[in-house]
């Protein structure tokens, strides 16, 4: 006998559903929080010596982080501003060995409830990254939830080095060249690293 698909309830999606609801009441609560911040800022003409609850979260994730030789993290506005720092990734593996990428962070002030805002520096052949520099990394899109840290995007980015994926791309032609050729997409990722051409496009060296 066919179940009705209208009465039919799926204790799964109660459990989604409650987490979901949880999440959106901690949302609010967080914005609430961030709209008393700013009001008292503005009391005190526009400044204040309380740190936002995202400044206090990222603190705590970038005081944990244990970066590998092969990346750094820089603060291009002074350790001042937590907020906006720049990651370096220079993978000594795969594809993209002896390359230097830059990658900025912008952390918004509703974090961890919201993820970063991250951008490649540079114009990379590459997957999940397009022309402009937008990453496709689904911890930073539908995946991404409060218990994530500043960490887990560092390495996720690093794992599109080592690990890129054709199967979720940005740049179709660089997902489909991987996914047939692979020599010949090492031979185009090279080429790009170098600063040279790759189709109609150019690109600046990233070798060290």
């Amino acid at each position: 006998k066919r179940r009705d698909k209208s009465t039919h309830v799926d204790a799964n999606e109660v459990a989604k559903t409650r987490a979901h609801a949880s999440g959106m009441i901690n949302l609010f609560a967080a914005k609430a929080k961030q709209e008393k911040e700013a009001a008292e800022r503005q009391a005190n003409g526009g400044s204040t010596s309380r740190q936002s609850s995202g400044e206090v979260r990222v603190a705590k994730d970038i005081s944990e982080l244990a970066l590998p030789r092969t990346m750094a993290i820089a603060f291009p506005n002074g350790r001042d501003d937590l907020l906006n720092f720049t990651i370096t990734i220079r993978p000594d593996e795969g594809y993209y060995r002896g390359g230097t990428f830059n990658f900025s962070f912008t952390v918004p002030p509703l974090y961890p409830h919201e993820p970063p805002k991250v951008r490649c520096a540079h114009k990379v052949y590459h997957p999940n990254i397009d022309l402009e520099g937008n990453v496709c990394l689904n911890i930073l899109r539908e995946d991404w939830n409060p218990v994530l840290s500043i960490s887990s995007v560092i390495f996720g980015l690093l794992l599109l080095f080592t690990d890129p994926n054709p199967d979720d791309p940005l740049n179709k032609e660089a997902a489909e060249d991987l996914a047939r050729t692979p020599r010949n997409f090492e031979i185009n990722v090279r080429r790009s690293m170098a600063g040279g051409y790759v189709g109609s496009h150019s690109y600046s060296p990233v070798t060290r």
